[in-house]
């Protein structure tokens, strides 16, 4: 079974395309997550976790979501991340998760995908080519990876220093608490107040005052969930992300389907 979390499509994608190619079901996390629903998941295939990553790692609500929810059946437990080109930690701790699960840890892959991050201003803007580039990519990876899980080999992890570990370990907890709160987030007067960033939130940070979303508490992943799907684009951090061009997997659908690319596995 393919699991896994997707904020604006990139996940998603490749997650629905790789349990095509395997003749597997994938299982979108976001409710169960939202639902804090520990219930557990039950699977006679290996388990593919597909997740974007954030700073260097998953995302820790999903990394604590499988801390808690026990896989049962299959022991073969495989990664795929989903990054702008960089994964960082993320199969150090995909391997520590499945020692938590006492499962067969199987490696991981590594996918280059669009970013979606437009909270800060470290990251230069994609051009479409490069957008699509990367699409294209990534969709011709997928056959790779699909039969390496099929044939139960072990997909070839990327290697991590210690040094990567020695600044991110310690980092993260720091980034995270310091600089990814909700404050800064806010809706201008073209919110249509359809609610869809109330309900994408995994974290259940926004709720709708007056038809307006509000952004409590202090637990925001910066998944982006909220701001990338926003369908009139009302939604601003701060000053940071004005005139930005927001990001969907879908609005560049087009270049899979306009290639015909078809796996053969």
């Amino acid at each position: 079974m393919v699991l896994y979390f997707s904020a604006t499509g990139n996940t998603r994608y490749i997650a629905r395309e790789l349990a095509r190619a395997l003749d597997d079901s994938a299982l979108d996390l976001r409710e169960k997550i939202r639902d804090k629903d520990y219930s557990p998941i039950c699977s006679e295939k290996p388990f593919v976790v597909c997740a974007p990553v954030y700073v260097c790692e998953p995302p820790r609500f999903l990394a604590a979501f499988l801390r808690k929810t026990e896989l049962r059946g299959n022991r073969d437990l495989y990664f795929v991340f989903s990054s702008g080109g960089y994964s960082g930690i993320s199969a150090y701790l995909g391997r520590w998760l499945a020692r938590k699960q006492h499962m067969r840890y199987k490696g991981s892959a590594d996918y280059t995908m669009p970013r979606n991050y437009i909270a800060n201003n470290s990251y230069p803007e994609l051009k479409t080519e490069e957008i699509e580039r990367r699409i294209r990519l990534a969709d011709q990876k997928i056959s790779e990876t699909a039969g390496a899980i099929r044939s139960g080999e072990r997909l070839k992890s990327r290697h991590i220093w210690l040094w990567e570990l020695a600044v991110t370990l310690p980092f993260n907890p720091v980034w995270y608490r310091l600089r990814q709160g909700v404050k800064d987030f806010h809706v201008s007067d073209a919110c249509i107040s359809c609610g869809s960033c109330e309900r994408l939130c995994p974290l259940r940070v926004i709720s709708l005052r007056g038809g307006k979303p509000v952004w409590n508490g202090h637990s925001c992943a910066h998944c982006m969930s909220c701001i990338q799907n926003c369908p009139v684009d009302a939604i601003e951090y701060g000053k940071i992300t004005a005139g930005k061009k927001r990001y969907l997997f879908q609005k560049y659908s087009y270049v899979v389907a306009k290639e015909g690319t078809r796996r053969k596995t």
